[in-house]
């Protein structure tokens, strides 16, 4: 089982670098394919920018503890402040162009990131939240020594990311805007075997012991709702009611722990997806008055 668990977790956190096609989420496979999948692995290739921004950007390079990062940065004129969007689990920053032109929009700079392993930056690890909070903390330094206030708009492991950078890298921006971080690194990992309708104990336990072996860190630390006790920063926290990865409970955890001035709001029948997709006038009312607060 520790092997089985072993080989499991090095999948999961460590990108191929042939280019081919990510395997489905959990709640698209047949009950064949979930068998093959428990006894191969996911195959998991380096996510790609696939298609650039339609505004005018720059690409620049940032100097991360994991690495040299790749990103674009959209500037307007007489800014209100800059945006800096981190992207979820196996995506990259061309997934968050939508989020981005609306931020523009709205008189904001924008520099969206690939994580380390992702895109354009160096790597192939990813750590689900814990190493990449390094990249929300460079980012955020490198943007603070320029003129304006600094947001974080960051999806999924991009929010939970910024929760660690926060909690325990001392990134202080002026407000989050958070779409459904996981409550821990634990609670995702059960939440995967059970869309497999396989019991997640001890396999989610041990797949997690050993996702932090392989990568130098406890993983079992990795904490959203912990983080969240420690966390100041104005936050929007957004999470969709159908979910089938990040469930209320851990919602409401987050909620509840964080210090600071916050605000929640819920997207009825949205799952783990960009909830413009199907709200799109309530999720733009929501970041539009938040910001305006």
């Amino acid at each position: 089982m520790n092997i089985v668990a072993a080989f499991h977790a090095w999948r999961f956190t460590h990108f191929t670098t042939p280019v081919g096609t990510h395997t489905d989420n959990p709640e698209q496979l047949s009950a064949p394919q979930k068998l093959w999948v428990l006894l191969t692995g996911i195959r998991n290739p380096k996510p790609t920018n696939r298609i650039q921004p339609d505004f005018p950007f720059e690409t620049v390079h940032l100097t991360s503890a994991n690495g040299r990062l790749e990103a674009w940065q959209g500037q307007v004129a007489n800014p209100r402040g800059t945006v800096a969007l981190f992207h979820g689990y196996t995506s990259s920053k061309s997934k968050l162009l939508t989020e981005a032109s609306f931020f523009r929009n709205l008189g904001y700079n924008v520099l969206l990131t690939d994580f380390a392993g992702n895109g354009g930056s160096e790597g192939n690890v990813c750590t689900v939240g814990h190493h990449e909070a390094a990249d929300v903390a460079a980012v955020v330094q490198w943007l603070q020594r320029r003129p304006g206030p600094v947001y974080i708009y960051a999806n999924s492991m991009g929010a939970v990311a910024t929760l660690r950078a926060e909690a325990e890298l001392g990134v202080r921006p002026t407000a989050n805007l958070l779409e459904c971080p996981y409550g821990s690194m634990l609670e995702t990992a059960q939440s995967r075997f059970r869309s497999m309708h396989v019991p997640p104990f001890p396999m989610a336990n041990l797949l997690v012991f050993w996702g932090g072996v392989e990568n130098n860190f406890w993983a079992f630390d990795l904490d959203a709702t912990d983080y969240a006790t420690h966390v100041t920063t104005p936050t929007l926290l957004m999470w969709g009611e159908a979910d089938p990865r990040v469930t209320r409970q851990e919602t409401d955890g987050i909620y509840a722990a964080l210090r600071g001035p916050k605000q929640r709001q819920n997207f009825p029948g949205s799952g783990h997806e960009p909830y413009w997709w199907k709200h799109q006038q309530l999720w733009e009312q929501t970041i539009q008055g938040f910001l305006a607060n």
